[in-house]
């Protein structure tokens, strides 16, 4: 190989001496005292080599056929997750959130910097929540108390009307978490979640709370008006005059206040989350604020 550089090293000597080795790959060192030495030849792409030797007084050395190796190549390389797999991922986090370990708390993040959903995920979302079995009980539940308590008489009693009352209540739940949870946040790029605060004094954390029933994060990352949450809620109101009871009907008058108590449950449930559901949440990510 011409062109690599070999260097002669000798014990308590300096400088060291250096030559290039010639177009046949030979080199040569002359007048040199006898006595250990150290060659080492190095050449771009080839690993260093050093090859050790004793010249002995009056003698011409001649060293061995020296090999040298192709350097080992290192690179570096790095994974990084795309938004929508580091969604996906944090989604498989979020649906192991359930209070007690039993009730299901997939619509909050406790990683405040969490990817945004595509509209894939959105819909996934609403599906897991809405078909959960826990979902099932509690709308039976609810069903069994206004049946108890003759709400909605139109539906009548015995199993025919529990049935009609379960499956009102079950239709609500879907409309509203589909429209407000899914359809909307896909069309206009919001975020359906909320986003733990979980740090700062208690009064930045209920204002925090209470913004969030009427504000939420785009995907973007920027916060705007919730218009999915508000115009879902108006949505599923209206859409639930379609299998009430003639008489419950109320027309456009009652679904507007029923928005605006949607918007007042939020607020409180989200009081709830910022204060008291965590610490009843036994799977939290770890990248969540400690518990306060």
């Amino acid at each position: 190989m011409a062109g690599a550089r070999v260097t002669l090293v000798r014990e308590n000597q300096s400088p060291n001496l250096e030559v290039l080795s010639g177009d046949n790959g030979q080199f040569a060192f002359t007048n040199i005292a006898p006595g250990p030495f150290q060659l080492t030849i190095t050449a771009a792409d080839f690993a260093t080599q050093s090859i050790p030797g004793t010249l002995r007084s009056g003698e011409n050395c001649t060293v061995p056929q020296i090999t040298l190796a192709v350097a080992t190549a290192f690179t570096e390389v790095q994974v990084v997750l795309s938004q929508t797999e580091l969604a996906e991922a944090q989604i498989k986090d979020e649906e192991k959130q359930r209070v007690f370990g039993v009730i299901p708390n997939f619509y909050v993040s406790y990683v405040p910097d969490a990817a945004p959903l595509s509209s894939k995920q959105k819909f996934e979302l609403a599906w897991k929540s809405t078909v959960d079995p826990i979902t099932f009980g509690v709308t039976g539940a609810i069903a069994g108390i206004e049946q108890a308590e003759n709400r909605f008489s139109g539906y009548g009693q015995g199993a025919e009307g529990y049935g009609k009352r379960f499956g009102a209540s079950y239709a609500d739940l879907v409309t509203s978490t589909y429209i407000g949870g899914a359809i909307l946040p896909s069309l206009l790029k919001q975020d359906p979640r909320y986003f733990y605060k979980g740090t700062g004094g208690k009064r930045s954390r209920i204002l925090y709370a209470l913004a969030n029933s009427v504000i939420c994060k785009g995907d973007n990352g920027h916060w705007q008006a919730n218009y999915s949450g508000i115009l879902g809620s108006l949505a599923a109101g209206g859409i639930s005059n379609l299998y009430y009871p003639a008489k419950d009907r109320n027309g456009a008058g009652l679904t507007f206040e029923n928005a605006l108590i949607g918007i007042g449950a939020t607020a409180a449930v989200n009081i709830l989350q910022e204060f008291v559901v965590r610490k009843w949440t036994p799977n939290v990510p770890n990248s969540a604020p400690a518990r306060p």
